[in-house]
């Protein structure tokens, strides 16, 4: 419906390894030449790709690292790529490696927001659920402090957070 679109949640990109101790705090193994393959999403079907691509073309490594990569249909094939370990690293969503703030499995470095396009996740009411009380309830509910505090937890920010 018009004029109900926002955007409740932010997404972060995160240079991810399932194995502990691969990925320094600064991204730094990128440029180190100790890994041969490098996931990603399709950067023309998923925002999480077209961030990664946008990241490496900021830190000057895209040409050289292009022939590593390995390409995904989505954030979740990549993020499978290197949980199987059929790649050392990828770019995936910081939701899919953290919990309350911690990175579950691996090591990981959360790409500073400077180098990619916001990855906003939005909300609308299509016009079938325009007379849902539910519908209008849920949406509702996304802009509480309690549903605020989730979506922090799963390693979103929210759309005031950036400055």
């Amino acid at each position: 419906m018009a004029g109900s679109r926002f955007t409740y949640a932010i997404g972060k990109l995160v240079l991810w390894s399932a194995r502990p101790g691969v990925v320094d705090d600064r991204g730094e193994v990128l440029g180190s030449g100790r890994f041969s393959h490098l996931a990603i999403c399709n950067p023309a079907l998923a925002p999480y790709g077209a961030a990664a691509v946008q990241a490496l073309r900021a830190m000057g490594l895209y040409e050289k690292l292009q022939p590593m990569l390995v390409q995904g249909e989505s954030v979740a094939q990549a993020y499978q790529f290197v949980a199987s370990g059929n790649a050392e690293l990828g770019f995936v969503s910081l939701s899919q490696v953290t919990r309350d703030g911690r990175v579950r499995d691996g090591s990981a470095w959360v790409v500073p927001a400077a180098l990619y396009s916001p990855l906003r996740q939005d909300a609308v009411l299509l016009a079938p659920g325009r007379d849902s009380a539910a519908a209008r309830a849920w949406l509702d509910w996304l802009k509480q402090p309690r549903a605020q505090a989730i979506i922090r937890s799963y390693g979103y920010e929210l759309p005031g957070d950036r400055r």
